[in-house]
């Protein structure tokens, strides 16, 4: 199949203006320092009331097994984790189904929540939370942040979003590959190994980069283009963790969508993969965020 013909000529300038999206988020207030384990982590007492619950969001090319050593520290903490599957089908649905989550589920019913996203998943969010009075915090990492009628597309497209390592001509970056049931010109967008190991898991040996490639989960091109509605961290206090070696979503972008949520920013030495990388200090600013909220 020819991926060109199939994409269309308007989708396929969208698709490649969007190429540096990761699974599927800096200057101003960092907090001083971050843990360099998970014992550090643990050194942080809980000053707050009863504590929130933490639902994990996770990004394109990947799956919720992609927070396992956040949650293992958060949950020694005493919190009570919950990482839904991101569908991956398109911004407008994947939202709507982690509303549901967040409003529909009765373990969560009267419970203070911090919602937290990685790459695609915190533009997921960012919608996800609005009329939810629960979410009482919003946690970035690595993550997407848009303001109303922006695209994953129309971010990447800015100055700060240039020098992705998956910019370029998509044909080389993706392996695209059609699902029952897609919209006119939609087709699941895959990684290609050699840019998921050197560029999406930078920082990762390279046999658990291997591994995550051979399992990761594809994006629908739809979710490159649809664009966010009134972002909740307009009325939400937000967190923000970068990768400051990021390959993927340059830091600049990070820092400009962070700095313009008001959110309060942590850097760390690491790449698009800082939730596996630098576990412990993500784990860190959402307790962090948690104890602000509670």
């Amino acid at each position: 199949m020819n991926f060109l013909t199939t994409a269309g000529p308007a989708r396929l300038r969208l698709i490649f203006a969007a190429t540096a999206i990761a699974v599927a988020g800096l200057l101003a207030a960092a907090f001083a320092g971050s843990p360099a384990s998970a014992a550090d982590a643990g050194r942080l007492s809980w000053a707050g009331k009863t504590k929130p619950v933490i639902v994990l969001e996770h990004g394109a090319w990947a799956d919720s097994s992609s927070w396992d050593q956040v949650i293992r520290t958060l949950t020694h903490e005493g919190f009570t984790v919950y990482a839904p599957p991101d569908p991956l089908r398109g911004l407008a649905s994947d939202s709507a189904y982690l509303h549901d989550f967040l409003t529909e589920n009765a373990a969560l019913a009267g419970k203070t929540v911090v919602l937290v996203g990685h790459s695609y998943g915190g533009a997921v969010i960012t919608d996800a939370a609005v009329g939810d009075r629960e979410v009482k915090a919003l946690g970035y990492v690595d993550a997407f942040i848009p303001a109303g009628g922006e695209s994953i597309g129309t971010l990447l497209a800015r100055p700060q979003g240039a020098g992705s390592c998956i910019g370029g001509n998509p044909a080389t970056v993706f392996d695209p590959v059609p699902f029952p049931g897609a919209p006119a010109g939609d087709i699941d967008l895959y990684l290609q190994p050699d840019k998921f190991s050197g560029c999406f898991a930078s920082g990762l040996s390279a046999s658990q980069g291997a591994l995550l490639a051979a399992t990761q989960r594809p994006l629908a091109s739809a979710a490159v283009t649809e664009v966010s509605g009134t972002p909740a961290w307009r009325t939400i206090p937000s967190w923000a963790v970068v990768g400051t070696a990021d390959k993927v979503i340059p830091p600049a972008l990070l820092t400009f969508m962070a700095c313009r949520a008001h959110a309060r920013i942590t850097d760390v030495s690491a790449g698009h993969l800082s939730l596996i990388t630098k576990a412990a200090a993500v784990a860190w600013v959402i307790v962090r965020a948690a104890q602000a909220s509670s």
